[in-house]
């Protein structure tokens, strides 16, 4: 059998051929400002996630600090940009992708967090999500066709911004910091074996707003409604907020 010859090696300089690190070194300044935000909506999660594992406040905590932090990166990748007059079809998805993280899943795991554990709760949070996500959508599929001003920018939000959802997460750490969710530390639940804590904290009495019985056997926690209003406020094509 006649040996076979060798395939010839594709060269590194090859134009078919993606550079290593072509996404990377794709990024402008303000794209890595923009993983900023990203980052911090996954450590939001993780630390809500390590709450509720550890029963520690101070994780819960953590976890809502990292929303502004989020915002905070939100509104230096635009000045970025335009500081360095780059922009790009890259940055602005990754500037949706990292607002859907920090301020649309985030804000909503942290409600889970706090107690609004129901199933008529999850509906409503659900809804918030699924809004931000639409909110967001909607503004790169429309964003061009937009009014803006003599600098290229766009005159107005269609519905509020969704880092506006900062209010509802300074509202739970309000409720958290002053005994109004949470009560994992009380010691006179420990006795009831590891996991009792978890129902005894997210009783009525335990849930800022206590609960209302909508039907019999579906209770809905009446603070989860800002995040209704949130999420309407946010698809409202009629709302048009000035721009900064």
């Amino acid at each position: 059998m006649p040996p076979r010859s060798p395939q010839p090696k594709r060269k590194t300089s090859d134009p078919e051929l993606p550079t290593r690190f072509s996404m990377v070194r794709s990024f402008q300044m303000a794209d890595f400002v923009t993983l900023g935000n990203g980052v911090c909506g996954c450590l939001s999660l993780m630390f809500a996630m390590k709450a509720l594992i550890t029963q520690n406040t101070d994780f819960l905590f953590s976890s809502f600090w990292c929303i502004p932090a989020g915002v905070m990166f939100d509104f230096l990748d635009g000045r970025v940009a335009r500081w360095r007059r780059s922009s790009s079809l890259l940055g602005q998805e990754l500037d949706s992708l990292a607002d859907f993280c920090s301020f649309g899943i985030a804000p909503a795991v942290l409600g889970f967090a706090c107690g609004f554990q129901k199933m008529l709760d999850l509906v409503v949070l659900t809804y918030f999500v699924c809004c931000g996500l639409a909110r967001l959508a909607r503004f790169n599929a429309t964003v061009a066709a937009m009014p803006t001003d003599g600098n290229g920018k766009v005159r107005f939000f269609e519905g509020t911004p969704i880092p506006t959802t900062l209010v509802i997460v300074g509202v739970l750490a309000y409720g958290v910091y002053n005994g109004k969710f949470w009560r994992f530390a009380n010691p006179v639940f420990q006795h009831e074996g590891p996991f009792a804590s978890f129902s005894q904290a997210f009783t009525p009495e335990y849930v800022w707003g206590g609960e209302v019985s909508i039907v019999p056997g579906y209770e809905l926690h009446p603070l989860v409604l800002m995040y209704a209003v949130s999420g309407t406020l946010m698809i409202s094509r009629r709302l048009r907020i000035p721009k900064p």
